[in-house]
């Protein structure tokens, strides 16, 4: 079986009842975009957690997906005259062949060396070092399998400083991957925070594959503006893999939950970015770059 995907580059206000209107003819699915993704147009945008900014995308592209049997031609011209658009959009075809999609994705995840004793193993592949610290990951709905640069800024940076019985926050858990790794390279207490429900159950469940959950690592949610710091600064260790964007509004929060003389760990942030942060953070942390890799860098900072 195989089907269509068609692809409309529109503006942001037909947008939406373009899409409704690919239903109505029949579309499987559709899926609203950046045009520019992957281009030097990308224009990425950070709402905070619970509010709309209104903010959009330049141009938008809707993606819809079909039957392989169907007249492309007609529904272009059909939706075109339901959303009573002034003319006809230019769009793209492609077709899309089955395939076993879990072998698929798997085969995009192989072991990951970040250091002579640690590796990321995906939880179907063989252990390559049973003598190494093996982080097994089942990637899933949650960010962070330790291939992004951000990433794996920051399992070098945890296996490098971590000297054992730290207590860690891991902020933005995404996969749990951080939070893991510090509890499997000695850390002591370890709490995962994500606003993402899937989030905190992908990185539980990776816990239970590394044998390290509760009490010791315990992932939960938090609203954005939750003081994480109200019973106190109790981190030695403040980790965060998110964006530089994000970074900057969570300073505070961050700040209260790290000790004196607590360190901190950001990621996410792209070298041109990299000063931005940095002066927000220096209000409260001697900061410094700790290394950059493929244009990406971790930021690493005391608390005074």
């Amino acid at each position: 079986m195989s089907w269509i995907s068609l692809a409309i580059e529109t503006d942001n206000a037909q947008a939406e009842v373009l899409s409704e209107a690919m239903l109505e003819l029949g579309a499987l699915s559709t899926d609203l975009h950046d045009a520019g993704s992957g281009t030097e147009r990308e224009q990425l945008l950070f709402d905070e957690p619970g509010e709309i900014s209104g903010e959009t995308w330049r141009a938008s592209e809707l993606t819809a997906l079909f039957n392989a049997d169907v007249n492309i031609p007609s529904i272009v011209q059909a939706a075109a005259e339901l959303a009573r658009l002034p003319s006809l959009p230019t769009y793209r075809v492609a077709y899309v062949e089955e395939q076993d999609w879990v072998r698929t994705t798997q085969a995009q995840f192989n072991p990951i060396r970040i250091s002579p004793r640690l590796w990321v193993v995906p939880s179907w592949h063989r252990i390559p070092d049973p003598g190494a610290v093996n982080l097994t990951l089942d990637p899933g709905l949650a960010f962070g399998t330790g291939s992004h640069p951000s990433t794996h800024l920051c399992l070098a940076w945890l296996d490098e400083n971590l000297t054992g019985g730290e207590d860690i926050l891991d902020y933005g858990c995404g996969s749990g991957i951080l939070a893991i790794a510090a509890a499997k390279l000695g850390a002591g207490r370890v709490v995962g925070i994500d606003i993402d429900y899937h989030a905190v159950e992908a990185s539980r469940h990776n816990a239970m594959l590394n044998q390290c959950g509760e009490p010791r690592v315990k992932f939960c949610t938090t609203p954005m503006g939750a003081s994480i710091g109200a019973n106190g600064s109790w981190a030695d260790v403040v980790v965060a893999n998110i964006l530089a964007n994000p970074l900057i509004m969570l300073a505070p929060i961050l700040m209260a939950a790290t000790r004196a003389q607590g360190r901190i760990a950001l990621s996410g942030i792209l070298m041109e970015q990299a000063e931005g942060v940095m002066r927000t953070y220096r209000q409260w942390f001697d900061m410094l770059i700790f290394r950059e890799q493929e244009g990406w860098v971790l930021l690493t900072g005391t608390r005074r």
